[in-house]
């Protein structure tokens, strides 16, 4: 048995195989174990392509280590391939050392050429050196370990046995990796207690995936064990982006006192903030699952105008259609947090992929004066507190907040510590005072914030009218008035200027970096890693990543000028930095731009930021 610092391992098969599961269930196990984690699942956005095809492949890495990992990882050591379509999309993100686990009941002559072989040496043909192929019948021996034994009146039927493919090569990387199979068993007893035929028998296939590796040793010289070396005491859960973002709006509405409501139309990526939201009715959830986004969008506006902290998620496309509603809560000043899970782009564009392409669309995309505060996580966790600070950047400042994720950290995962509810900060809605009562009027201001006065609908003596009419700032009556609207504009506007945010924290070497790279949101760990490495080639690179976008730190301008080189590195054509040259004076940065649908990959980024080190290289003036 040898120790690790970290691996890297790939499930891969048709959409219907369960890598997903497979995946999702191994890292949990990781987790739970005290390892760092960090996941990519990548589907495809076809409903179902046709079976054993190049395009139905899905695919599920994950990147566990000793210590805190930032990235699922650029290419796996351990590739399982359920059938020849993923051996042959996948070997891609394969290590050229990768230990390769596959399913030779799936290699068969149709399989083959479904997979556009040419030949039945599929091995051969793709370069692969057969000594690092566990080549394992794994089909037949699930049909073996789930026939009926001694005792058994029937057999479970054939379909539900090929559905537990996915629990053999489980087993499998549980053995690779010495998991703990009662935490694997505890895992699929839960999910399937409704079933417990199903579950059993899941149970059952893990066992015979991990005893086939002991017992044989499945072509590997050594299985392989990562310790962790820092366990900080706590409860934790393996969480995705999607599902931390519900429960930081959970935990925003305990800590306000105050119901919370979803108001949602499904689109991918963001759907799962709905399922995971209508699960809690016990904790005072409202979910509607509305006709489309621009009703989504409205009933939450309906619902923080009558006192609820309101939500609404969606991704690119639904923001388009829910921009009206954005604007009417940007002038009648309510609170509402817009989720936005960003996705591949222009329309339906890539709808199961990542991109960074709709911040110039949250920051600008409204008619008129529409200042709105702009968050973006920075990972599957981070979501947790991002979708809390947005919730009270939204009760405290009586705003709409625009809260960008993103495919890459919506569906992956990490290890989360869940955190003591108490030791969260303070959430303090803006209400009317009781001095206001039978003189309020909605538009009333604290003098150093600029945040108006929050009324709840019913409250007596605090009787008001809001509307997409611009109102006078002194009486709430509709205006028309040129002057009384330019103060409205820069009231609006000042009020979210005025929003107190973190300062910009620099990582690496802050004092003397010759190369400070800049990011915003989903892309925090792959730049983070990017420069690690290239400190580690005695380079001098800092990282300040970007997570409050609108207002901007206040330090921002002092960080971006502060270097001889910055580069701004994201997933779009240009945005950050554009609306950073508009922000900072004299400030051009280099670029590195990727549209691909898929997260910054570690190596190129150090490839491409190696040459910016060149004495010969400037940023643009």
């Amino acid at each position: 048995m040898k120790n690790l610092e970290s691996v890297v391992v790939r499930f891969s098969g048709d959409s219907g195989d369960g890598m997903q599961l497979a995946g999702n269930i191994f890292s949990t196990v990781s987790a739970t174990v005290g390892n760092g984690i960090s996941t990519f699942p990548d589907y495809p956005a076809d409903i179902r392509a046709p079976q054993g095809s190049l395009t139905g492949v899905s695919g599920f890495q994950v990147h566990i280590g000793a210590g805190k990992v930032y990235t699922p990882g650029d290419k796996c050591d351990v590739l399982v391939a359920m059938n020849a379509a993923a051996l042959k999309t996948q070997l891609r993100y394969a290590k050229p050392q990768a230990t390769i686990i596959i399913d030779t009941d799936a290699f068969g002559p149709k399989d083959l050429e479904k997979a556009q072989f040419k030949t039945a040496d599929y091995l051969g043909e793709l370069g692969i050196d057969p000594d690092r192929v566990i080549q394992c019948p794994l089909t037949t021996m699930v049909k073996d370990t789930l026939a009926p034994k001694d005792g058994e009146e029937t057999a479970i039927d054939n379909k539900t046995v090929l559905k537990c493919r996915n629990m053999f090569a489980l087993g499998l990387a549980c053995w690779l990796f010495n998991r703990d199979l009662d935490l694997v068993a505890g895992f699929l007893r839960e999910k399937f207690a409704k079933k417990p035929q199903v579950a059993e028998s899941n149970i059952r296939v893990v066992q015979a995936g991990y005893d086939y590796g002991h017992n044989t040793h499945a072509s590997v010289p050594a299985t392989y064990r990562i310790e962790s070396r820092e366990k900080v005491p706590g409860r934790y859960m393996d969480i995705t982006g999607n599902k931390a973002t519900a429960y930081g709006l959970i935990a925003a509405a305990e800590r306000a006192g105050l119901r919370l409501f979803l108001g949602s139309y499904p689109i991918t990526p963001a759907t799962d903030i709905l399922h995971e939201l209508s699960k809690h009715k016990s904790c005072g959830v409202i979910t509607v699952q509305c006709e489309d986004e621009i009703s989504g969008c409205a009933s939450a506006l309906g619902a923080a105008f009558a006192g609820a902290l309101a939500a609404t998620s969606t991704s690119g496309p639904g923001i388009c259609l829910k921009s009206e509603a954005m604007n009417l809560a940007v002038i009648d000043e309510l609170p509402l947090v817009i989720i936005d899970v960003q996705r591949g782009g222009p329309s339906t564009g890539l709808p199961t992929k990542s991109e960074q392409t709709d911040l110039l669309q949250a920051l600008y995309g409204r008619n008129g004066e529409s200042p709105m505060p702009v968050i973006a996580a920075l990972s599957p966790t981070d979501c947790f507190d991002a979708a809390y600070d947005a919730a009270k950047i939204a009760l405290e400042h009586l705003t709409p907040v625009v809260l960008l994720t993103d495919a890459f950290v919506a569906n992956g995962s990490a290890a989360w510590r869940l955190p003591d509810i108490a030791e969260l900060p303070a959430i303090q809605p803006h209400y009317v005072k009781e001095e206001q009562r039978g003189n309020y009027t909605p538009y009333e201001r604290d003098p150093e914030t600029l945040v108006r006065y929050w009324a709840i609908p019913g409250q007596e003596g605090y009787t008001h009218i809001l509307g997409g009419l611009e109102k006078d700032g002194s009486t709430g009556a509709i205006s028309t008035d040129p002057e009384n609207h330019n103060e409205m504009c820069h009231l609006r506007a000042e009020k979210v200027a005025r929003i107190p945010v973190p300062d910009l924290q620099v990582e690496g070497d802050a004092d003397d970096a010759e190369l400070l790279i800049v990011g915003f949101g989903s892309t925090y760990g792959h730049l983070h890693s990017a420069m690690d490495e290239l400190r580690a080639a005695g380079k001098k690179v800092a990282l300040a990543q970007l997570k409050y976008i609108n207002p901007l730190p206040k330090n921002t301008a002092d960080v971006l000028t502060r270097y001889k080189k910055v580069v701004v590195a994201e997933q779009n054509l240009g945005q950050l930095a554009a609306y950073l040259r508009s922000k900072v004076d004299g400030f051009v940065p280099l670029q590195y731009n990727e549209v691909k649908g898929q997260p910054f990959v570690v190596n190129e980024l150090v490839k491409a930021m190696t040459p910016l080190l060149s004495p010969e290289v400037h940023n643009s003036k």
